[in-house]
């Protein structure tokens, strides 16, 4: 692992690797991003992402990832198996695996490549919402470890009160940045992505059984667009679209300065209720 000093950020001791040799690397889970159940799964997704970003033969920037988590991943040391599978002229595919024990957690699979400039359009608008600064933090409860590194200023869909009543719609929009503030890279968003609780506890005014199956990312900005959102803070929304026997899914949208969309996220959720 690279040397992790007294003034490095958390998030960047939560995903520090091992240099990458032979399509191989190691890391060590962090308690600062542990969750009810394993790890955050947001910060296990950035982990990845970094091990690509680490290859010595990674091509351009991340355009897409997705994650499945196969299995709950222990405290403690773990293994990532990082390889291309493909390089074409402007994309470059990649399958990963982390693992403990000789037994495998987690698969992904990532895209890499090369933009160009072209014609662009967003179609879709970013949601209204007040100025960060007006809201107040809303944290989750302190037990859970991972979101005492984040700043949320919810506009809507904060964490329900216990026994509050069920409601008819899962969106919840909030200010999100990291905590301490931190410059915005590909792999603190992609965990970004995940900051969402399970959608399930808004529509039924309750905690439940609840966890991410698999998760894919999109990205839509290039470097210089992550590199200008700097620490200011992210506006993120999340509503999920069918809860049905056991499952639910989760669409979500990340937008940065002026308006800029800068990652899409969708994920299946398994929850118990």
């Amino acid at each position: 692992m690279t040397d992790v000093s007294v003034t490095t950020h958390v998030f960047d001791a939560a995903v520090d690797l091992f240099e990458v040799r032979d399509d191989h690397t190691e890391g060590h889970t962090h308690p600062a991003y542990a969750n009810m159940v394993g790890p955050f799964g947001g910060i296990t997704a950035a982990t990845l992402l970094r091990a690509v970003e680490r290859h010595p033969d990674v091509l351009g920037m991340p355009l897409s990832l997705t994650v499945n988590y196969a299995g709950p991943i222990a405290d403690g040391p773990f293994d990532i198996a990082v390889r291309p599978v493909r390089t074409n002229r402007t994309t470059q595919h990649w399958s990963i695996e982390l693992s403990q024990g000789g037994e495998v957690t987690t698969t992904a699979t990532a895209v890499f490549g090369l933009r160009r400039p072209t014609w662009s359009s967003t179609e879709l608008q970013a949601p209204t919402a007040p100025a960060p600064d007006s809201l107040e933090p809303t944290p989750l409860p302190d037990y859970i470890a991972w979101a005492r590194n984040y700043e949320m200023r919810y506009a809507a869909g904060a964490v329900p009160e216990e026994g509050s009543a069920e409601v008819a719609d899962s969106t919840s929009t909030l200010w999100v940045r990291d905590v301490p503030s931190r410059p915005l890279d590909f792999a603190s968003l992609t965990a970004m992505c995940d900051i969402f609780y399970p959608r399930a506890f808004l529509r039924l005014g309750r905690v439940l059984p609840a966890g991410t199956v698999s998760m894919t990312v999109y990205f839509h900005a290039d470097p210089e667009t992550v590199a200008a959102q700097s620490d200011s803070p992210v506006l993120a929304t999340a509503r999920a679209n069918r809860f049905e026997q056991g499952f639910f899914d989760q669409s979500a949208h990340l937008w940065g300065r002026d308006g800029i969309l800068l990652a899409t996220s969708h994920q299946i959720v398994y929850f118990k209720a």
